[in-house]
């Protein structure tokens, strides 16, 4: 018996890093699995083997989270599949690493509409399902960034402190419908997005000056986010939990 057994979850950018991660986490505790992508089509069902491999099931669907339309499609078809949408994991996000200075504005506008807008239009499409069944789990990832920041990643930065925000009011709203609302911020981990600024003087370095003495990988995300989906974490909502090597200690 799994602990996610019965579940749905739908994960956003669930074809790479940490969405990749947690389909499979989530599969292997016996949830089905809504993989949603953008462009990553080979990868996604590369993902959705894998999870048939469980014994459990995953279904693949392309939206552009910052597409309300696409959204709004995705959860309707997403819910006559499956029949109910448990648990949502808000995780697609980009990430253009420049000086506040140079950063183009369309390059910034982008960043808000994929990281806010698109939290906000999956969350606000998925709600009335949870609120119908008096039960879900809403599990946003942000970044240790919305806490220390960063230069070069000033906007970036303000986008996920505007999620982190967000899930501690929305929080307050949702209790009453069992449904939590928890923030996930990674730091220190390798993904897809980040890597082409990873280089392994920057790896070696930084994991020397981590608590822990050494970088994390998605897994350990995905560790964190089974926890949220679980019942056993009904009493926690509003929270952060920092998947960082204790770069952050709050």
């Amino acid at each position: 018996m799994g602990r996610l057994d019965g579940k749905v979850a739908l994960v956003t950018g669930g074809s790479r890093g940490f969405g990749r991660a947690t389909c499979l986490a989530f599969a292997r505790e016996g949830a089905r699995v809504a993989i949603n992508y953008v462009q990553a089509a080979r990868e996604a069902a590369e993902v959705r083997d894998l999870i048939a491999r469980t014994g459990t099931k995953g279904a693949v669907y392309q939206a552009d989270v910052a597409d309300e339309a696409a959204v709004e499609r995705m959860v309707k078809a997403v819910v006559a599949d499956f029949g109910r949408i448990d648990i949502l994991v808000n995780n697609s996000g980009i990430l253009v690493r420049e000086m506040f200075g140079q950063i183009p504005v369309e390059a910034w506008r982008r960043m808000l509409a994929v990281n806010i807008d698109g939290v906000l239009y999956c969350t606000h499409h998925v709600l009335p399902v949870m609120k119908a069944n008096r039960w879900g789990r809403i599990i946003n990832l942000t970044s240790q960034l919305e806490r220390v920041g960063g230069p070069r990643f000033a906007v970036y930065s303000a986008t996920k402190g505007a999620v982190h925000s967000f899930t501690k009011a929305l929080a307050q709203e949702l209790g009453e419908f069992n449904i939590t609302v928890n923030n996930i911020a990674p730091g220190g981990i390798v993904t897809d997005m980040n890597r082409p600024f990873f280089t392994p003087e920057f790896m070696q370095r930084r994991a020397g000056e981590l608590p822990v003495r050494h970088l994390g990988a998605p897994e350990d995300v995905a560790t964190a986010a089974v926890f949220f989906a679980t019942e056993e974490a009904n009493y926690f909502t509003g929270q952060t939990l920092y998947a960082a090597g204790g770069a952050v200690m709050p």
